[in-house]
């Protein structure tokens, strides 16, 4: 009789649950990373999106008021007195002081208060960049200004020696334009803004006030 061969034998395949499973769980900890910085971008997105819907609300916008709003009487420390009409302002010269104001409208979403202000030697006001804070002269009194709300500006020159005191009264003597730059923020301190005010002057001896450029300070310029 014929012997019955052996049954061929074949290698048995094991499956290495160890390496499925690590690779099980690298796979799971990749999505769950994945959907976690998903996560994270959509809040942070999301909070971004509130932070400046909030600043929004709290931010000021200086313009020149309309020519058909009031004037306002405007005092200064020494008992001078002045009539800033509706979209102008007045610019005058006294023997120890020169005079400057503006009538202004808050046409932004929130309180403005007025920090500092400066007058732009240069006729040349198509700069770029705005003018260094060093250079701001703060104002002797808190000037507050409520959004939609009509108001003022003021300023003075005290000092015959300094050199600014004969630039603007040779300005103003001889009918040229001022550039006035307001320095001014929400009421928290923060978004500040300058804002480069124009006094025209005008054939009827008055002054018409202009806007001619806004700088953010605290946030990125929109331009």
């Amino acid at each position: 009789m014929e012997a019955v061969p052996a049954a061929a034998t074949y290698p048995v395949q094991v499956a290495d649950w160890v390496t499925i499973s690590s690779l099980a769980t690298a796979a799971g900890t990749l999505v769950l990373a994945t959907a976690t910085f998903a996560s994270v971008r959509s809040a942070n997105h999301a909070a971004r999106v509130a932070e400046e819907s909030l600043l929004a609300a709290t931010r000021p916008l200086l313009m020149p008021s309309r020519a058909e709003d009031s004037p306002i009487k405007v005092g200064f420390g020494d008992d001078h007195f002045v009539l800033t009409p509706g979209g102008g302002g007045t610019a005058e010269v006294a023997d120890t002081a020169i005079y400057l104001t503006i009538s202004v409208r808050n046409v932004g979403n929130g309180i403005a208060v007025l920090h500092g202000w400066r007058v732009e030697p240069s006729f040349e006001l198509a700069q770029a960049d705005h003018p260094g804070l060093e250079g701001f002269r703060r104002l002797t009194r808190d000037l507050y200004i409520a959004a939609g709300d009509v108001a003022f500006w003021q300023g003075a020159f005290r000092d015959p020696v300094e050199p600014e005191f004969d630039d603007v009264g040779g300005r103003i003597a001889a009918r040229e334009r001022i550039a006035v730059d307001l320095l001014y923020g929400d009421h928290q301190g923060s978004q500040r803004v300058i804002s480069r005010f124009l006094l025209r002057p005008l054939e009827d001896g008055k002054w018409l006030a202009t806007v001619g450029r806004h700088w953010n300070v605290d946030r990125p310029d929109p331009r």
